[in-house]
């Protein structure tokens, strides 16, 4: 007889989007359990390296931006993007960003006047996945199930019955949930299991990393620290990014001109040639991966009671961290509909938003990285010798390779579209008006409070944020403390949907909202605007809660 449990929902896979799914659904009150197939210590991979502001956002309101910000590399390391001949080489461009420990007011950058209370975080997995876990397993209506394999499903009408393995003793464990949600990555089970298939390009392009231990790398370098060196040359393109700030690196190297696969690369001779270092240089290689950059998207992310977020949901080359932080939206998006349905204020209805509002925006995210990504292999495969060269051929090379390098790595490092330009068009819990949203690139946006937008942020008196000053339900923020809100007000409160009214006084309000009203989802998007209440306030707290 299977060991059994009970909870709200069951989380399969205990990276950073399950992690942060589990800790959204328990904060808003919810039990959850994750199942996770590795030890609670075990070293996380070195992946993902950096944090998107939109996930610094969510994690601010959790409640560990602050944690996240203690780690990674040295607080005063520079946080710049260099393109160079070879990381030890000439450099070409540089993206200077602010190190950690000097963001503030007068912090200077691309991204530093981006409208946000939490910035972009440059920090290896590594270093933050072990917080994310700290955090969750303190948080008393959560549950982790390390060393634990997911098997199976059976669905029914009032819930989901998982059934799970002890990797250690093999006994079996049966889990009742009311949902489950697969953030078990590129060869989820859950996927598979609901029927979803992926849809797009199943190769772009091929690559491996190569993680190593260097000491006497620092010393070598031609000029200030940069956490991220392009290397531009005729014998090897690729990717070094600093991990600790002081003797370990992450190098990426592409499938190149001639290469028949990844088995016939020389890994030294690829890692030296990014390096720009020679044969007496010495090195440790600490762990190798092979991997395939795609583009892809499965063509639903929901079977009734089961959900998938993540790599499980879309894959893609992770430029600017989104492959992880766009699964971090999904879980933030994903969260607060099941609490709304657990809660009791929401109909199960709310639920079909999910799909109806990530799966477009993921898909438009893939075309966007892919694109850009298509640039940069193009970019690397026309590199010539006359790089190289100690003439007016080879700096006229050289400044035209670093202005299209700077160009790209802007885009791709400080992507302030992915983070703050997508909107939800198409939601069934969205009231809109006659107003399209403003359209924005990888790398560019305009904030706006178009129905379906993210709610633009400014600073409150005191350098209060305005996202501090959101409850933990809707909120109506209110631009003229004139206008009438019992309406909306008495119709939240009717079908016990939590709301909390927020006066914003603040100068440049006006300029930004144009609205005298707007309703703000638990995801900070933008449900409904107007200059007075609508004449039935009631249907309007039925549309955004689903029915």
């Amino acid at each position: 007889m299977p060991r059994a449990f009970k909870t709200s929902v069951l989380i399969v896979g205990g990276g950073p989007v399950g992690v942060t799914l589990a800790m959204d659904l328990a904060w808003r009150g919810n039990d959850v359990i994750v199942v996770e197939r590795r030890l609670a210590n075990a070293p996380p991979d070195v992946k993902c390296g950096q944090i998107s502001a939109r996930s610094m956002e969510v994690f601010r309101r959790l409640g560990l931006a602050h944690k996240l910000r203690q780690v990674g590399l040295p607080a005063d390391y520079p946080n710049d993007v260099v393109s160079a001949i070879s990381v030890t080489g000439i450099e070409l461009s540089r993206v200077s960003i602010p190190a950690r420990g000097e963001r503030g007011s007068a912090a200077t950058g691309p991204d530093t006047s981006w409208p946000t209370p939490d910035h972009t975080h440059r920090v290896n997995q590594i270093f933050f996945e072990p917080v994310l876990f700290a955090h969750l397993a303190a948080q008393p209506r959560a549950r982790i199930l390390n060393r634990t394999e997911f098997e199976h499903f059976t669905q029914y009408e009032q819930g989901v019955t998982a059934i799970a393995r002890d990797l250690d003793s093999g006994e079996r464990l049966s889990i009742d949930c009311t949902y489950l949600v697969g953030c078990d990555g590129a060869s989820s089970m859950v996927r598979k299991a609901i029927g979803a298939e992926f849809v797009g390009t199943p190769v772009l392009q091929r690559a491996q990393t190569i993680y190593i231990r260097a000491p006497a790398l620092m010393n070598m370098l031609p000029g200030k620290p940069a956490w991220m060196y392009k290397s531009l040359n005729p014998r090897r393109c690729g990717m070094t990014m600093a991990i600790d700030g002081r003797e370990t690196w992450l190098i990426h190297n592409y499938l190149y001109r001639g290469d028949a696969d990844l088995d016939s690369t020389d890994r030294d001779w690829v890692t030296r040639m990014i390096l720009g270092v020679g044969p007496d240089f010495r090195y440790e290689v600490i762990s190798t991966e092979d991997w395939v950059a795609r583009r892809l998207v499965a063509d639903k992310f929901r079977n009734r009671r089961v959900f998938i977020c993540g790599d499980a949901a879309h894959l893609w080359i992770p430029l600017g961290g989104y492959g992880m932080n766009a699964g971090i939206a999904d879980a933030a998006n994903l969260a607060w509909k099941l609490a709304a349905t657990l809660n009791g204020w929401a109909p199960p209805g709310i639920l079909d938003a999910y799909d109806a509002e990530r799966r477009p925006i993921t898909d438009q995210a893939s075309h966007l990285i892919s694109d850009i990504a298509q640039k940069v292999a193009m970019q690397q495969r026309e590199i010539s010798a006359d790089i190289e060269g100690q003439d007016s051929v080879g700096e006229a090379t050289r400044t035209r390779v670093g202005k299209e390098a700077y160009d790209l790595d802007v885009h791709q490092q400080c992507c302030g579209g992915l983070n703050f330009g997508y909107y939800y068009q198409g939601s069934p819990i969205i009231a809109y008006d006659d107003e399209s949203p403003p359209a924005y690139t990888m790398g560019t946006f305009t904030s706006s409070t178009v129905p379906g937008c993210r709610a633009p942020h400014l600073w409150l008196e005191g350098r209060r944020s305005l996202y501090d000053a959101f409850g933990p339900g809707y909120s109506l923020l209110r631009l003229d403390p004139t206008t009438r809100v019992s309406g909306i007000v008495e119709a939240a409160a009717k079908r016990n949907v939590p709301l909390t009214v927020v006066d914003v006084n603040a100068s440049e309000a006006w300029d930004l909202y144009r609205r005298k009203l707007v309703l703000v989802r638990l995801d900070q998007h933008v449900a409904w605007r107007g200059d007075r209440e609508p004449a039935a306030p009631l249907d309007l707290i039925d549309l955004v809660r689903g029915g």
